[in-house]
């Protein structure tokens, strides 16, 4: 079960809104949806949580780059909103590394390796057949700013999404979305 609300920083406090992430497929869809929901550019979150396994922040200010936090990759990765997050930039991968065509073997597969090879032990993300992080990845300082510090933030694991509105303020103003 998943829980995803934007809670959008305004002059009179937060404001929070449910949001549907089935028509996101990407993390730019996803930073579009925050813009819409502050016109005035001001700071939007948007906070996604899958029951007690992980937990994602994004934080879109203006128009700069999102920042992303997520609590635990190997568990978001094995999530379809999970993926959005998980950019080749958050897990500190070359985009073009799949693409090296000298790679591949006749047998269609690269560097000679079998099918039968590319189970391992880490999670793949999305086909690349790369292992993903157990635990978080991303910026943690995210919320710094906000009041929840980068410690408190790695400490978080059940209703994360509740505690982090409780540090900013706006308990009361998710519950009304939840």
């Amino acid at each position: 079960m998943y829980f995803a609300a934007l809670l959008a920083r305004t002059e009179d406090g937060w404001e929070a809104s449910d949001t549907e992430l089935d028509d996101v497929e990407t993390l730019s869809d996803l930073a579009d949806l925050a813009r819409e929901a502050s016109p005035d550019e001001d700071t939007v979150l948007v906070l996604i949580e899958q029951e007690d396994a992980w937990f994602g922040v994004v934080r879109v200010d203006g128009e700069e780059d999102p920042r992303i936090y997520v609590s635990d990759a190997a568990a978001a990765a094995r999530s379809s909103y999970g993926e959005i997050l998980l950019t080749d930039e958050l897990l500190g991968r070359d985009p073009d590394d799949g693409d090296d065509l000298d790679a591949l073997d006749l047998d269609g597969t690269e560097d000679g390796d079998s099918d039968e090879d590319e189970a391992d032990d880490g999670d793949p993300v999305a086909g690349t057949g790369e292992a993903v992080p157990h635990g978080p990845v991303g910026d943690a300082r995210i919320l710094d700013d906000l009041g929840v510090s980068e410690k408190e933030l790695r400490s978080l694991a059940t209703d994360a999404v509740t505690e982090i509105a409780e540090a900013l303020g706006a308990s009361e103003t998710l519950e009304t979305v939840r």
